[in-house]
């Protein structure tokens, strides 16, 4: 086979791949410019952003064969960050709330192995996806974490700190992850001991009685996955 490096062909070929680089990275600019709208509603300043960064790919575009070559990696990257961005503003409209909220519950999720729609079911149920929730029996914040439960995981963590946003989603997710894993991936059983604690469940379980409070149900309504990633 003929070695086409440094003839036409491989050239266009390079040209091509920087500049679906760059179109890559420009979709990552714009979801990058609208985060900022959703999140702070300055348009003025959306748009600013938005302009310098078009200013920025214009000329980078002109000069763009004396520039280096962009590797697969650096192209795959680019991509897993867009679809990221596209995944965070799908649940941010879904479930109509701040994107940064939105990327900590989607972040946090995969980060503790759970899938990232069954951990906006739960936040959404316990919460209603306000930070300073607090039940009548005690449990706090976004997943609703009994300070007791959160000790297990986290020696030492205060109350105060179980409303801190990412604090409590990790920790109430990995609550939730061990559960799934210690009931064999029973995902409606790893749910009710999440709700309605260990002790309460399996004594219901051990009397040969249904443990459910239509708490599983609920939150499981038209979800089909296995509930983790990992």
């Amino acid at each position: 086979m003929r070695d086409l490096r440094g003839t036409y062909v491989r050239r266009g070929d390079l040209f091509r791949g920087r500049l679906r680089f760059r179109r890559t990275v420009a979709g990552v600019a714009c979801c990058t410019a609208m985060l900022a709208l959703l999140d702070n509603q300055k348009l003025s300043e959306a748009r600013a952003a938005w302009s310098s960064e078009s200013d920025t790919l214009a000329t980078a575009d002109h000069d763009l064969a004396k520039e280096p070559v962009f590797t697969h990696r650096e192209l795959a990257l680019a991509n897993r960050q867009l679809e990221r961005w596209n995944r965070i503003f799908s649940y941010s409209n879904k479930y109509n709330i701040d994107a940064r909220l939105a990327g900590s519950i989607h972040d946090i999720a995969l980060a503790e192995g759970l899938e990232p729609e069954l951990a906006f079911r739960l936040v959404r149920l316990e919460s209603d996806f306000k930070e300073r929730a607090t039940s009548s029996v005690g449990a706090v914040g976004l997943t609703q974490l009994m300070p007791a439960t959160a000790r297990y995981f986290e020696k030492g963590i205060t109350r105060e700190k179980l409303y801190d946003r990412d604090t409590n989603l990790r920790i109430g997710f990995r609550y939730l992850r061990t559960l799934i894993r210690e009931y064999d991936g029973d995902l409606n059983l790893a749910l009710l001991v999440y709700n309605r604690g260990p002790t309460a469940v399996e004594r219901l379980r051990r009397e040969g009685r249904d443990p459910s409070n239509g708490y599983e149900r609920r939150l499981l309504h038209g979800y089909s996955g296995p509930g983790v990633v990992n």
